[in-house]
């Protein structure tokens, strides 16, 4: 049920029936009990929701990934089992959800955020909580719903009606309130709009290997520009004020390649006006950098994002000397390494956030940018390394949580799609189809305004944090068996 409530289906209301499923079953287990419980659940949500891991490289990663992921959900389980004795159950048992998603976004390896009950909830009702509480006030909110139901009927059961109704108020509080946080969070204070282009040049094929044609791919994203530049002049499309290429979309270091330089110095020359450009870049020692540059028509590379996010196993390998001695076929991960920064470039005078693929789904990454004065926030993503899964659908969900998240606009510009324009109310106003060449061209408002959700930043997760401590300590000495609640 909880994969199903995930893109590219729109079931958002399984989530919280979900964990109401979950709960139940958890209700009174011992520890033990509880974490294999949850662990099974976990194994029984990651499996699906991840395959694209492995569509190209096999099986192992895919399962291996799952396998781990599925440990938070079994500590959830652990936890929710022993809570479930305690006052206040659906509160807590709801903010351990939130624990366990916060620990898995950090460890190891930097976490991997995937598959947070905010993330699937993009086409629901209480999308809105986001601008207030961020994607981890989301996540409480689908939890605690299915915590009250469970409360809710056990309390009709017990002939404690009152108590029922009261749980059930609860949820009915919530989706009631949810519509106006968007509200108060609303374009009060919006900036004139600005018109933007994401260019999705598409790639020769699919794959590990897609950019072993790699100038086939920079050929793309020029002739999409120039195609743009053409409509422009003959007065079919409006002039962009700035223009988004993907991630990879020239794997050609045009710092040290004259003839890709040359390429794109014509595609922003062709437009006449700044072109963020995704491209590897060689640092010379065997390393590399995921660069997100700004080309200007006239004086060409400028301002730079270096991707801060790496993907373990993919980009870089963590124990590098060791995993290569204990699986031979990881070497073939990058060497790229982290930049630093704030995430914020200038393009055509405008502040803009970049969030390059991997990094949507990490909180800190674009409330980082946010915070630093960025008043659009853009995704340049390579999809083609997953082929036709459910990837870039999961991925464009995050975009439109952060959109709300952050109150920005957000341009999704993919190299084979999904690209897409998204308001700051999470509403996609256009959007490409996979593995076509298109350019989506579309007005986006801009903002200066931070909402509570970029001041707060991670006190929703300390709160769920200390609020478990709270209630695991509040009733230690009680007796073990189930309490009324």
């Amino acid at each position: 049920m909880l994969y199903a409530s995930f893109p590219p289906r729109t079931g958002w209301w399984l989530a919280p029936l979900a964990i109401a499923v979950l709960t139940a079953v958890l209700r009174g287990r011992t520890v033990r009990a509880g974490f294999g419980y949850g662990y099974l659940a976990g194994l029984g949500f990651f499996l699906p929701l991840l395959p694209w891991v492995g569509v190209y490289v096999g099986s192992v990663p895919w399962l291996v990934l799952a396998a781990v992921e599925a440990l938070a959900v079994g500590i959830f389980g652990a936890l929710a089992a022993v809570l479930s004795r305690r006052p206040g159950a659906p509160v807590s048992i709801a903010a351990a959800w939130v624990l366990t998603e916060a620990i898995r976004a950090r460890l190891p390896f930097g976490g991997f955020p995937w598959g947070r009950l905010a993330f699937g909830q993009a086409e629901g009702p209480l999308l809105p909580l986001a601008s207030v509480a961020g994607a981890a006030g989301v996540g409480f909110a689908v939890a605690v719903i299915g915590t009250t139901v469970v409360a809710a009927v056990a309390a009709a059961r017990e002939r404690r009606p009152t108590v029922a109704v009261g749980w059930m108020l609860l949820t009915a509080f919530l989706f009631a309130a949810a519509p106006l946080t968007g509200v108060v969070n609303s374009a009060s204070s919006l900036a004139p709009a600005v018109t933007v282009a994401a260019v999705q040049g598409n790639v020769p094929r699919m794959g590990l290997d897609f950019n072993a044609q790699r100038r086939a791919v920079l050929d793309n994203h020029v002739a999409a520009t120039e195609r743009l530049a053409a409509d422009v002049a003959a007065g079919r499309l409006p002039r962009p004020q700035l223009v988004v290429w993907p991630e990879n979309s020239s794997d050609i270091d045009p710092l040290r390649q004259a003839d890709a330089r040359a390429e794109i110095d014509e595609a922003a020359a062709a437009l006449g006006v700044p072109i963020l450009v995704g491209a590897v870049l060689d640092n010379g020692d065997g390393t590399s950098g995921n660069g997100a540059l700004v080309w200007d028509p006239v004086t060409g590379p400028g301002d730079r994002h270096l991707k801060r996010r790496l993907v373990p196993f993919g980009e870089y390998l963590p124990l590098r000397p060791v995993i290569e001695r204990l699986w031979p076929a990881a070497a073939q991960a990058g060497r790229f390494v982290p930049g630093d920064g704030t995430g914020r470039v200038e393009l055509n005078g405008v502040p803009v956030g970049v969030a390059t693929c991997y990094e949507v789904a990490f909180d800190d990454a674009v409330a980082e940018s946010v915070r630093a004065g960025a008043q659009l926030l853009v995704v340049p993503t390579n999809n083609a390394t997953f082929g036709r899964t459910e990837m870039t659908y999961q991925q464009l969900a995050m975009s439109r949580l952060r959109a709300v998240e952050h109150g920005r606009s957000v341009v999704v510009a993919a190299t084979s799609g999904v690209s897409a324009l998204i308001t700051p109310d999470g509403t996609v106003t256009d959007r490409s189809t996979m593995f076509t060449a298109d350019v989506l061209v579309g007005e986006l408002p801009l903002s200066a305004r931070l909402t509570w959700a970029t001041r707060l930043g991670s006190v929703p997760e300390v709160l769920a944090a200390a609020s478990v401590l709270v209630f695991l300590l509040a009733g230690h000495r009680k007796a073990r068996a189930p309490i009324n609640y």
